[in-house]
């Protein structure tokens, strides 16, 4: 579960590092191995994108930051 905004910027990132593993995957995993190989990343990828979601719909956002003039 993402608490705060910092850890939503850490989860973003595992979602890119995990799409990134997948793109070298594609360059050397054989097609019918592909499903077996990939199917752990993407139920990954979706748990994280879920608890993406969540946070982003899920969590008023914070008090209006002004900037001094």
């Amino acid at each position: 579960m993402i608490r705060n905004d910092q850890e939503l910027a850490v989860t973003r990132e595992r979602v890119a590092m995990f799409e990134r593993m997948l793109e070298e995957l594609r360059k050397t995993a054989r097609p019918e191995e592909w499903p077996a190989r990939t199917s752990g990343y993407r139920a990954e990828i979706e748990r994280m994108q879920r608890e993406i979601l969540d946070y982003l719909v899920h969590t008023p956002p914070g008090p209006k930051r002004t900037t001094a003039a």
